[in-house]
């Protein structure tokens, strides 16, 4: 069974629409086929809420979070020792957001699939980390 990790840029691409969206959704058929499941750290998912609290004002932005809230996606609140330690790993050595290390490490700890359109970040690491799956999504 495909484990997908969702971070921000995905998430936001498949709320509005972006170019990419399709293969989140198409993620999100694999899950309701029982081919997947879709995780995302809580780290990613305060991203998400954040720009749609900037862009859109705080009442759209919990709205948003509620229909997110209601679909197939494992929110991943706490940090295993597991991701602890590769978080911290891939920090020290690429210059990676925050957020996203945790979007990394659930990847690499859970042999997941990582869903993104980050380039800027993400291109150096999957040169050199070719443990760490990426999808991209455009």
């Amino acid at each position: 069974m495909t484990q997908y990790i969702l971070d921000a840029c995905a998430m936001l691409a498949l709320l509005r629409r972006e170019p990419g969206c399709e293969i989140v959704v198409g993620a999100f058929d694999e899950v309701d086929n029982g081919a997947a499941i879709i995780l995302m750290h809580k780290a990613n998912l305060l991203e998400v809420y954040y720009d749609l609290y900037r862009t859109y004002g705080r009442a759209r932005a919990r709205e948003t979070l509620d229909i997110i809230l209601g679909r197939p996606i494992r929110i991943i609140s706490g940090i295993s020792d597991a991701v602890f330690e590769e978080a911290a790993r891939l920090k020290s050595l690429y210059k990676v957001s925050f957020a996203d290390t945790f979007a990394l490490a659930t990847t690499s700890v859970s042999n997941g699939v990582l869903l993104t359109a980050d380039h800027h970040e993400m291109d150096k690491i999957e040169q050199s980390e070719p443990e760490i799956k990426f999808r991209w999504i455009r």
